[in-house]
């Protein structure tokens, strides 16, 4: 599950570096989901029973992908700065590609949890 959640965090990472240039990992949108994926995982590793860790981090991977994809929408909710162009797309690509391995994994602890 580290490794997994590890590339889920730097899915956005690098979404927010590449499309919003001066951002730091210090930075309130870097800073804010770093904690939260920290908190996540951190509850994920602690507790002997991780069914609802596991929850929480497949909730948490599922609002990073769903808010990655909606934030591109031309719904009115957004400013569209950074200009929404195939290169920002391209981010948002990587960003949801970057989820995935988080909810198959996440999904099959799950499954498995269940089935025992």
């Amino acid at each position: 599950m580290g490794s997994v959640a590890i590339i889920a965090w730097f899915g956005m990472y690098v979404h927010n570096v590449a499309d919003l240039p001066g951002l730091t990992i210090l930075s309130p949108e870097n800073a804010g989901p770093t904690l939260v994926w920290v908190a996540v995982f951190a509850v994920w590793w602690l507790l002997p029973d991780r069914r609802w860790p596991t929850v929480a981090i497949l909730a948490w991977g599922w609002v990073n992908l769903i808010g990655g994809a909606l934030s591109v929408l031309p719904i009115g909710l957004s400013p569209f700065s950074p200009e929404q162009t195939m290169y920002h797309y391209s981010f948002h690509g990587l960003y949801a590609a970057c989820q995935v391995p988080l909810l198959r994994v996440g999904h099959a602890q799950l499954r498995a949890r269940h089935a025992a």
